[in-house]
């Protein structure tokens, strides 16, 4: 099921951006299916899912958030398998939507020499390493050079 698959991961993309107030309500809904006590749980559901994805230290982020993608997988698996055939292709149709929505625009620019990333970007180094999105000019590692008493 990719769809459902995709929906899962635009859950726990989606958790913690600008996109996230608007998102989680339409995912509520389309899952609560017109029932009230249902939507309000899914809810309380994204709201725990966001707090996951918030909170979790980079140690652990991937592991959470795979996690958190399995879980809402299952749930429109779930919602899609228990859909009568005339319905499923309704629901399909709404999750669709939905992710077609929740994408945010992925074009990027950058001048000559700059950079710019569609997506996150982590850069890291440790241990007298350099990393950098963009070097304008020399790098060196090592011990600094000092001039010398005539030089100043």
């Amino acid at each position: 099921m990719a769809l459902a698959a995709a929906g899962g991961a635009a859950v726990v993309q989606a958790a913690g951006t600008d996109l996230w107030a608007g998102f989680r309500q339409r995912v509520a809904q389309l899952l609560g299916r017109g029932d009230t006590q249902r939507e309000q749980a899914e809810l309380e559901r994204l709201d725990r899912t966001a707090a996951v994805v918030r909170t979790v230290g980079p140690d652990t982020e991937e592991r959470a958030r795979i996690v958190e993608e399995v879980s809402w997988r299952t749930r429109f698996e779930t919602l899609l398998e228990s859909s009568a055939p005339e319905e499923r292709a309704l629901v399909a149709a709404e999750l669709r939507a939905l992710l077609a929505d929740a994408t945010p625009s992925t074009a990027t620019s950058a001048s000559a020499g700059g950079f710019a990333a569609g997506g996150r970007v982590d850069i890291h180094a440790e241990s007298g390493a350099i990393a950098a999105g963009v070097i304008n000019g020399e790098v060196r590692v090592g011990t600094p050079w000092h001039p010398g008493p005539s030089q100043g």
